[in-house]
């Protein structure tokens, strides 16, 4: 019965809230920055922003219908997902689809994914790969057309011929063509110049590189190093003339260190990462995005007869075994960790999971969630308006049962969600 009470004023609150500030009475708030909860405070949300948080349980005088009850709760700010693909999801059918879909198949899907991914606490996540329709979608979310997440996307990723984000790996010749920076294909420093370029010009708001081969594409080798120090450093430069960061995917150490050097803010994946990287990631300031969940879910998937082509599946069982291991190594040596999973080389909506296998790798449960909060928005330069429960900030707002500082697991099971001042779920 009270869960039927929540559902409905929920429903109330949506309808008839607007233009009215809205009163969330909470048992717990989790000050991420201080590891520290307070404890029967009322967050009152104007707008999309939290205008106040007052001590006690405030009741506006002149309505009910605006106020949540989540006194038996546990409030965090909405979650942030650094590494998602928000276009599609892993399947045994996934490199057929690219024969088979249209754009529209992928924006619907796109669409349904985005709202999964929401409903979970994750408010914000940066799109790290797609086909243009991410960008899209991103647009239709802020103009209020769909529900969904904050999205922060790279547009189309950018490799080399031949390597892990050229689009026509695997493809017969006649079909393959010859792609180029606007496919995201780079060779040389004049084509990384007008790869970034073209990207500002189709919306993105980072970039991605593939610095090494990856698992997941049908380029022969996992590891190897993909691009040059120069044309890293060339991305880099004209990204920054942008306002951009880079991301760059990485298994191999020789890439990382090219990346790094060049100007990479985070690496993702990491999986190959030696002890002289660690060490020249915290000397140039670059975070680590380790995608434990993605690298589980790859090796689970190699051993399914059929799952992925044979090339794939071997990559997979190489590489997928060994990012957990790397990541505990990582933090405990000091390098900055920024919370990302790869959602679409699993399913969409288990994001949390990620926290769960951070934590078992060693690092401490408040940690595992700032890096989803405070860091992953001080790297997006919105640390004034996202990552915290604070005055001033964007209203993106999570519930769970429990104590996720005892049982980061909770994280997995959110209750309740705004997003700019909205109630979600």
């Amino acid at each position: 019965m009270k869960r039927i009470i929540f559902l409905i004023s929920m429903a109330l609150i949506t309808l008839t809230s607007f233009g009215q500030d809205t009163y969330l009475h909470c048992g717990k708030i989790l000050d991420v920055a201080t590891g520290k909860y307070l404890t029967d405070h009322t967050i009152v949300v104007t707008g999309n922003t939290i205008s106040a948080i007052e001590k006690g349980y405030k009741t506006p005088a002149n309505a009910s219908i605006n106020v949540v009850d989540l006194k038996g709760k546990t409030i965090l700010p909405g979650l942030i997902d650094f590494h998602v693909h928000i276009e599609g999801e892993s399947s045994p059918t996934t490199y057929l689809d690219e024969f088979r879909l249209e754009a529209a198949d992928i924006a619907f899907r796109a669409q349904e994914i985005a709202g999964r991914t929401l409903r979970t606490g994750f408010t914000s996540v940066r799109d790290l790969g797609g086909s243009g329709v991410n960008i899209a979608l991103r647009d239709a979310i802020n103009r209020g057309l769909v529900q969904g997440p904050r999205i922060f996307t790279a547009g189309k990723a950018i490799g080399t011929t031949g390597g892990h984000a050229d689009p026509t790996n695997g493809y017969r010749s006649d079909l393959a063509g010859d792609p180029g920076p606007a496919e995201g294909v780079i060779n040389g420093v004049a084509d990384a110049r007008k790869a970034v370029r073209q990207r500002y010009k189709n919306g993105a708001d980072c970039i991605k590189i593939t610095a090494t081969g990856g698992v997941l594409s049908m380029a022969h080798n996992s590891q190897n190093p993909q691009f040059t120090l120069e044309e890293i450093k060339e991305i880099c430069k004209v990204a920054s003339d942008y306002g951009y960061h880079v991301a760059a995917h990485a298994h191999g150490d020789e890439g990382m260190q090219r990346a790094i050097i060049g100007g990479v803010k985070t690496i993702e994946h990491g999986t190959l990462m030696s002890e002289e990287t660690m060490e020249l990631m915290k000397k140039h300031d670059a975070y680590l995005v380790p995608t434990i969940t993605a690298g589980k879910e790859v090796s689970i998937n190699a051993k399914k007869p059929g799952y992925f082509p044979e090339r794939i599946a071997q990559k997979a069982l190489e590489i997928g075994p060994k990012i957990q291991n790397t990541f505990a190594k990582a933090y405990k040596k000091g390098v900055g960790i920024a919370f990302g999973t790869d959602a679409g080389v699993y399913t969409h909506g288990e994001n949390a999971r990620e926290f769960v296998y951070m934590v078992e790798a060693g690092m401490p449960e408040i940690e595992a969630i700032k890096s989803a909060t405070m860091t992953n928005a001080m790297i997006l330069k919105k640390e004034n308006e996202l990552g915290q429960v604070k005055e001033g900030f964007l209203a993106d707002i999570i519930a769970v049962e429990g104590d996720p500082l005892k049982d980061i697991s909770v994280l997995g099971k959110v209750d309740f969600v705004m997003k700019d001042g909205e109630v979600i779920k």
